[in-house]
């Protein structure tokens, strides 16, 4: 069995990596203000996939964040997947052709599905799907407006698609330290056959303990944000976990 994949992340918002509290842009806290810094330090702690997250881009609806994500490609040779406000087939193609290993679509993929299934097709294993939910309908627009779709009904539309994985993000734990919801994340697992990636809420060493369980396999990984960069979590003792799990 392959080990969970733990990802760490980076929130860019003008230029720097930040943790937003509940996804409200006014409760960012500032991390590091040199995001290529940031993720080859990342590397270096012997993390094998970076996640980031261009927030501005997610509300603008186009990427804003651009310099700061090439210049991470740049710095690392570990793969690196990239969400907010990537919503057409050109774009997707631009930042594959830059280095991206994986896109991850969100708003687009509950306003326009024959879009991500184009992609899928398109570019296989490198298109994934993030679906973010509040209260387990699906938000859209960088979290500001919910739908009438739930997780798993969107989910089930890009069965068989070729999506590479599925980012579940549960708004009302993200940045706030309170643990991932176990039940949701792993029920949409259970429901698709897409790889899901657990988001949202990873808090503590208990979380990196209960990702090894066996009822936890069914993940392909979680991300890690604010607790590891405020040490909640110890990146090497995390991945020693993990690998020795698998």
């Amino acid at each position: 069995m392959d080990a969970v994949i733990l990802f760490p992340a980076i929130d860019l918002k003008d230029g720097q990596c930040v943790r937003l509290k509940l996804g409200d842009m006014d409760q960012a806290t500032v991390f590091n203000d040199d995001p290529a810094a940031q993720a080859r330090s990342f590397e270096d702690q012997g993390f094998d996939y970076l996640h980031v997250v261009d927030l501005n881009g997610a509300f603008a609806g186009e990427s804003v964040n651009g310099a700061a994500v090439e210049s991470i490609l740049k710095a690392v040779k570990f793969p690196v997947q990239l969400g907010g406000g990537i919503r057409t087939l050109a774009h997707i193609e631009s930042w594959l052709d830059k280095g991206l290993a994986r896109v991850i679509l969100g708003t687009v993929a509950v306003r326009d599905p024959a879009l991500v299934k184009e992609a899928a097709k398109r570019w296989p294993g490198q298109v994934a799907v993030g679906i973010d939910a509040r209260k387990g309908m699906v938000a859209v627009e960088g979290w500001a407006e919910t739908s009438e779709l739930s997780v798993i009904e969107l989910a089930k539309r890009f069965e068989g698609a070729g999506v590479a994985a599925i980012i579940y993000t549960d708004i009302d734990r993200d940045g706030v330290l309170a643990g991932i919801n176990w039940n949701s994340t792993l029920a949409l697992a259970r429901a698709t056959s897409i790889p899901v990636i657990a988001s949202g809420g990873l808090a503590s060493m208990a979380d990196i303990e209960r990702l090894t369980r066996p009822d936890a396999a069914v993940l392909e990984g979680a991300i890690s944000g604010r607790a590891l960069y405020d040490g909640r979590i110890d990146s090497r003792e995390a991945l020693a976990l993990l690998k020795a799990a698998a």
